[in-house]
């Protein structure tokens, strides 16, 4: 009797654990690969088929947008971008004017000087061919969209800003001063993600699976303070002069 049980209890449990891969798709995962069981592609080739999809954020899109024609067809069925963080931080010190030096060996009194400075600051852009500023795709425009919902930046069609000013200062006995400036820098991060559905086997066209897949997008760009009576504004940051010794 003892053993009849056991052996009625081992045919159930083998039972179960087919139920359970059919709960969980196992079955299905036989017979139709899903895409984590498809060649791993790096982030360029995702972006790639991100800008052959057939929709992107939710706009549909002809073969003709990037350059294919009726016999080439889509990559993927939708490509749609999501902001996930969005951070402002200090980006890197740069000198901003040309030194003025109080050097002379019979200099006894502090010399006061006009400086003008001036600083560029890179305007921000995809991390891929196809959304840089430039790029032969058309998905910069949409990563353009995201990046303008947010309060002073610079619209990304814009390479550079600018950042500068004159200011008068005195420069001690046996310094040399310049000045240097440090931007403030807003950084959005995000995901592109690349969706086509599973295809059933056709006369021609294979089965194939469900793909999903996803690359990171980062852009930086200087934030901008607002431009008096409409003027362009300037980048936002902070300027400080610096003193040195002969």
């Amino acid at each position: 009797m003892s053993k009849r049980r056991l052996k009625s209890k081992n045919k159930k449990i083998r039972i179960v654990a087919v139920g359970s891969a059919l709960a969980t798709g196992g079955v299905i995962v036989a017979l139709l690969p899903s895409a984590d069981a498809a060649d791993e592609k790096t982030p360029e080739q995702i972006m790639s088929m991100c800008e052959r999809s057939s929709k992107i954020n939710g706009k549909q899109r002809s073969v003709s947008d990037f350059g294919g024609s009726f016999g080439d067809g889509f990559a993927a069925d939708t490509c749609d971008y999501s902001e996930t963080n969005f951070e402002t931080f200090d980006g890197p010190t740069e000198k901003a004017s040309i030194d003025f030096p109080n050097c002379e060996p019979n200099a006894t009194t502090p010399a006061k000087v006009s400086i003008t400075w001036s600083a560029t600051v890179a305007q921000g852009e995809g991390k891929y061919t196809v959304t840089q500023q430039g790029g032969g795709g058309g998905l910069f425009g949409f990563l353009s969209g995201s990046w303008l919902k947010h309060k002073g930046t610079l619209d990304m069609t814009i390479d550079s800003a600018t950042a500068g000013d004159t200011e008068e200062r005195e420069v001690p006995v046996g310094k040399v001063l310049h000045m240097e400036f440090t931007p403030k820098i807003q950084r959005m991060t995000g995901v592109w993600k690349v969706h086509s559905d599973a295809r059933e086997q056709g006369t021609v066209i294979p089965a194939s699976p469900e793909v999903n897949l996803q690359a990171e997008e980062v852009v930086e760009g200087p934030v901008m303070l607002p431009g008096a009576a409409g003027a362009p504004g300037v980048v936002d940051g902070t300027s400080k002069a610096v003193l040195t010794d002969c």
